[in-house]
């Protein structure tokens, strides 16, 4: 498994951040779409050895235009190694917060993907670009326009998916799947792997040219304090995730979905310092990975080996020593 972990903090540290995380020995860095934009930091990863990915963007307030832009430079830019992550968020945000339209998110995503790779194939090779679908109007470039040649196999496109359509949709249309970090190791293996392989087998795809990114929240400490620090802000984390009703499927899987809607009811009362503490440590265990970093490279071991091609890490509080060690023992 490769292992990457999340480029947060303010964008004018970026660059000595994206440093550090790659110092560690990570195989990739990535970024959040939270309360800042998600590709300018890792313009500033583009000069470090590391594959670099968004996790993920937002689709479709983004014009496929746009996007194709933006993952041709950062992969042309950091020598062949960027992966654009896109999502579809939900339909509060989307029409709300991002001001757009939502509808029909399955099909909208799989027509995301075939106009991001024919406005592709339009720069490098030349292939008429003319496409006119249910959601999205491409049939207009000028040689003015056409990018600089990329030099590298086009940038993969990889999907966040959670439920069944998504999922095996994305299987057949997209180069990869990324995990939504609220899961485990046993929901992966018997919920999700089968849409997966479903997908796969209706596209004739093989398994070994397709890339399972999963999720983890995973905190590595090196003292009791670390632990504690780590421990609250991973119940906190897991709240958030679980008082989605989404990720109810997660908990169900486990017998917990009873607590969902329990979470949901202290977001709506907008009571926040006390999301976390309906995550008890059996709840918090069973979702994420805390203790030493040979604790935790065990454990994501058991949890994911042999399944999981990439693992991106959310280490909220954890040291780059504590997750450099942890990625050691994972070698």
């Amino acid at each position: 498994m490769r292992i990457d972990a999340g480029l947060t903090g303010d964008l004018s540290n970026a660059a000595d951040r994206a440093r550090d995380l790659a110092d560690t020995g990570l195989d990739g860095i990535f970024t959040f779409e939270g309360n800042s934009d998600v590709f300018f930091p890792l313009v500033h990863a583009t000069g470090l050895d590391v594959d670099l990915y968004t996790n993920v963007a937002i689709a479709f307030p983004r014009s496929p235009m746009h996007l194709a832009y933006q993952a041709w430079d950062l992969h042309r830019a950091s020598g062949g190694r960027f992966a654009l992550g896109l999502g579809t968020q939900i339909k509060p945000h989307i029409e709300r917060r991002y001001s757009a339209t939502w509808g029909k998110p399955v099909a909208r995503m799989v027509e995301l993907i075939q106009v991001l790779n024919r406005i592709w194939d339009n720069w490098i090779d030349g292939t008429k670009l003319d496409h006119r679908g249910e959601f999205y109007r491409a049939d207009l470039m000028t040689p003015i326009f056409v990018p600089a040649e990329l030099r590298h196999p086009r940038p993969e496109i990889w999907a966040g998916a959670l439920g069944p359509r998504m999922t095996e949709a994305m299987a057949e249309h997209a180069d990869g799947i990324v995990i939504h970090p609220f899961n485990t190791g046993a929901f992966l293996r018997e919920r999700t792997m089968p849409m997966i392989e479903a997908g796969l087998e209706a596209a004739g795809k093989d398994r070994g040219n397709f890339t399972l990114n999963v999720g983890c929240i995973a905190n590595p400490c090196l003292s009791d304090e670390e632990y504690e620090r780590a421990s609250t802000a991973m119940r906190f984390n897991l709240a958030f995730y679980g008082s989605t009703p989404a990720y109810r499927v997660t908990l169900d899987h486990h017998g917990l979905g009873d607590l969902q809607p329990k979470l949901r009811e202290v977001t709506k009362s907008g009571d926040w310092s006390t999301l976390g503490d309906l995550i008890d440590d059996d709840v918090l265990d069973l979702l994420a990975v805390r203790g030493t970093p040979e604790e935790c490279a065990a454990r994501l071991t058991e949890e994911y080996g042999g399944l999981a091609d990439r693992l991106s890490l959310t280490v909220s509080t954890a040291s780059d020593e504590a997750l450099a060690r942890m990625i050691e023992a994972l070698d």
